[in-house]
């Protein structure tokens, strides 16, 4: 998602996040896009304990009518531009809980001015498809990104009773194809990035700086305003995913 002087951008950061954790990484991030969007940061209530995974889950839950509120509050102040919603791990199935709740509340005014993304999300892939088909395709697509050696989310698909979750899918699932192209989705695998953590966690980071210095130097075309399945690679370029048809652009967005 590259933002602009016209665009506010919203972060909701995931589980096991402190205030000030959260705060440090939306300051990273805009840094790393290098951007002169408004930074909004929502913070719902996490333990900020490792152990407190279950807790942070029913805080998401708490949480989500209050994100409803503040990104309808949001598209109404701005006149012109778009709203970039941005989350991260369990934050990503907060931003899914709370587009649910606004499609199903007939708040497609909403809907229309976000554009949305989600890293490495923290979300059973059975109810990721779900909820995106309660959503509907987004213009531009919802964007996720994966990463096949997330520690983080191998811990949390343990936790969950070995449920697999969206963000440490393999590109190559026909499963994960499929949600891209009966929804209309941009999946993208990021795993060849470098992370800022042992836990090769927060990858989106990297993602952000480098497709946006791509970006600038227009390399990677119309691929952001496309669903389908596709590769970043570690010169910041967006590729079409080489392995199966199905894993091509499916679907162009208007």
């Amino acid at each position: 998602m590259r933002a602009t002087n016209d665009m506010a951008v919203v972060f909701v950061h995931g589980y096991n996040y402190s205030y000030q954790e959260a705060v440090f990484r939306l300051a990273q991030l805009s840094a790393s896009a290098d951007t002169f969007a408004v930074p909004i940061l929502f913070s719902w209530p996490s333990q900020a304990d490792f152990r407190g995974y279950v807790t942070d889950r029913d805080s998401t839950t708490y949480a989500r009518d209050d994100l409803v509120q503040l990104l309808t509050v949001v598209t109404r102040s701005r006149s012109r531009g778009r709203v970039a919603v941005l989350g991260h791990s369990m934050g990503g199935w907060l931003v899914m809980e709370a587009l649910r709740q606004l499609r199903l509340q007939g708040r497609n005014d909403v809907i229309a001015r976000l554009q949305v993304g989600l890293a490495a999300p923290d979300i059973d892939i059975d109810v990721f498809h779900r909820q995106v088909s309660v959503i509907g395709p987004l213009s531009p697509p919802l964007t996720v990104l994966i990463s096949k050696d997330d520690r983080a989310l191998a811990v949390s698909s343990r936790l969950a009773g070995g449920k697999p979750r969206l963000g440490l899918a393999d590109a190559n699932d026909p499963r994960i194809q499929e949600v891209a192209r009966q929804n209309g989705v941009q999946i993208i695998d990021i795993s060849t990035l470098p992370s800022t953590d042992p836990f090769n966690h927060n990858r989106f980071v990297a993602f952000a700086a480098r497709y946006s210095a791509s970006a600038r130097r227009h390399e990677s075309g119309d691929g952001v305003r496309q669903a389908g399945v596709f590769l970043f690679d570690a010169t910041g370029r967006i590729l079409s995913a080489p392995f199966e048809q199905a894993a091509r652009v499916m679907v162009q967005s208007p």
